[in-house]
């Protein structure tokens, strides 16, 4: 079974966790005025927000890692019914908000189509090399 890095739990990722790398807890004077001079809602916005802040996010992780949330974003890509919105709403009890939430959002199925076609094109050598490996063996 895959583990967290640096602990002994077995690596579940959610979709949330794509979003990690904007949620901005008890860091807004840092990491939210840094991501607050972008427009979510613009494409080249989105991009520099994507490779700059979101992608970052799993350099820790090793490629098996992004490889299975790479696979869980495609899997919700392909549900046409699944509403993206869900995933800026910030859950003040975890903790969990983010630099946007859904209301500032317009189109929340491209934002993540955007971080799928980033990650495609950053961790294709990574996603590769995941491909080829029995993955129940990890």
């Amino acid at each position: 079974m895959l583990m967290l890095p640096y602990t002994k739990l077995p690596y579940e990722p959610k979709l949330s966790n794509v979003l990690s790398g904007i949620s901005i807890y008890d860091r807004e004077e840092t990491l939210g005025q840094a991501l607050w001079v972008y427009d979510p809602n613009k494409y080249e916005d989105q991009r520099e927000i994507i490779k700059n802040f979101i992608i970052p996010e799993f350099d820790y992780l090793t490629y098996r890692h992004r490889f299975l949330i790479y696979k869980i974003l495609g899997s919700h890509l392909q549900d046409t019914d699944f509403d993206f919105s869900e995933e800026f709403v910030s859950d003040y009890d975890d903790p969990r908000v983010l630099a946007w939430d859904e209301t500032e959002i317009i189109d929340s199925r491209g934002f993540f189509e955007h971080i799928y076609e980033i990650a495609s094109e950053l961790w294709k050598d990574d996603l590769l090399r995941a491909s080829l490996e029995d993955q129940t063996q990890w």
